[in-house]
């Protein structure tokens, strides 16, 4: 459950831009419809549908889904109707992510290329959109380098960076628990990244890393790193892993009986793994980078509204807002730059603020000139077992909203070193 009072300090400046753009919309789309062309404005959505992460990517292609419908049926973009077309990526494989990118930009023909929820398939995936000059929005792939030391003019990133989530809830551990901690973090550059901005957080309040343990995505026994988690009597197990590792690794910790002696905390933490765990394992102190029950925040009940007819009835995670927001994205991209050109649409989207009814949080969230990095709120807060008489997919309790520029590092800092094609 969330405290209505988080939410209801947006930015109303945002909401009135948000009505004006609609008025003149509705004054505009007869023409608009009038004109519309015989060919398709074509989307590719390159995600993992089977392995470790297919729950995050199907949900990511329902909001992208969703955000078609929607567009087709206030008449497309630039007045052509708009096709999803989805390739399998695996959850782990970069030549195969590639290969299906290669596919949708070289035979598809399309327009705007979207994916990765892994990170190094992400950025495999943005190496080679800046190679074709083809506009490519990363709805979840976090690693800090897509818009950082690797940012590319035509590469945009919906979710945080690694250390705006690190950032975010490093002063709450540190507050709260301690500053001796211990990871446990999975083996490739997502989990690097956040077990780097921990550690960055850490030193700087002269705390303590008791150790850290990299294990391979798809670990499924994680009993030898969390005895050894143990036994160095850490204030903190921090778990730097998402979709079933983290499933299995939770579950494990709170068989073993861990959470009753030490604090289990983390990053970036996902509905999906939550509602994969039986209760007794919904612990810790996370962040989410979206969530469904906002009270107060204009539009955001009817998006839940929509999701759930979509999808039999399920709530919409971070994920379905990740691929939701990048289609409108491309939209937004276009109908500004009027214009298909990636050069055109990249331009366009430099400061870009997403109107109300596609961001739905509270703030304003816009990309960043400079690395092309989203600037949402973040939530942070602690899983919980759903309140007694509520709905049984409110299973994370926010404590504190953050501003996504007050969590990033400045520009200057990340790495990224942008230039653009003459």
């Amino acid at each position: 459950m969330i405290s209505g009072s988080l939410f209801r300090r947006f930015d109303r400046r945002s909401v009135l831009k948000a009505a004006v753009a609609a008025g003149v919309a509705q004054v505009a789309s007869p023409f608009v419809i009038s004109a519309r062309a015989d060919d398709t404005v074509k989307i590719g959505l390159d995600n993992p549908l089977t392995g470790t992460y297919a729950a995050l990517g199907k949900n990511e292609q329902i909001g992208a889904q969703l955000a078609v419908d929607q567009i087709n049926a206030q008449g497309g973009i630039l007045g052509r109707e708009v096709e999803l077309l989805v390739e399998d990526s695996t959850s782990g494989d970069a030549a195969t992510a590639v290969q299906k990118a290669t596919k949708l930009v070289e035979r598809d023909k399309v327009s705007f290329l979207l994916g990765n929820v892994n990170s190094a398939l992400a950025q495999a995936i943005a190496n080679y959109a800046f190679e074709k000059s083809v506009l490519h929005i990363v709805p979840g792939g976090h690693v800090d380098t897509v818009t950082g030391s690797q940012c590319h003019w035509n590469v945009f990133r919906v979710c945080n960076t690694t250390r705006m989530e690190t950032n975010s809830v490093s002063k709450l551990l540190l507050g709260s628990y301690g500053k001796k901690w211990y990871f446990i973090t999975t083996d490739y550059a997502f989990g690097h990244g956040l077990q780097a901005g921990f550690e960055a957080s850490l030193k700087a309040a002269d705390g303590t890393e008791l150790g850290a343990d990299l294990t391979p995505l798809g670990t499924t026994d994680f009993s030898a790193n969390l005895i050894k988690a143990q036994s160095t009597n850490p204030d903190a197990i921090v778990l730097l892993l998402a979709g079933d590792d983290m499933i299995n690794c939770l579950k494990q910790a709170v068989q073993f009986g861990l959470n009753q002696k030490f604090h289990i905390a983390g990053a970036q933490q996902e509905l999906e793994v939550l509602m994969g765990l039986p209760p007794e394992a919904l612990i810790g102190d996370w962040v989410f980078e979206w969530y469904w029950n906002q009270p107060g925040v204009p539009h955001v009940d009817q998006f839940v509204a929509d999701i759930r007819k979509a999808s039999g009835g399920k709530v919409p995670t971070a994920r379905t807002w990740f691929g939701y927001a990048s289609v409108q994205t491309c939209k937004l991209a276009a109908e500004k730059a009027q214009s298909l050109e990636a050069g055109k649409m990249a331009h366009a989207l430099q400061g870009l603020e997403l109107p109300p009814e596609v961001a739905l949080m509270p703030n304003t969230a816009y990309y960043r000139a400079g690395d092309n990095q989203l600037m949402p709120t973040l939530f942070v807060g602690q899983s919980q077992q759903a309140p007694a008489g509520g709905d049984p997919a409110d299973l994370f309790k926010v404590s504190q909203l953050m501003k996504g520029d007050e969590a990033a590092l400045p520009v200057a800092d990340t790495g990224c070193k942008m230039t653009w094609p003459s």
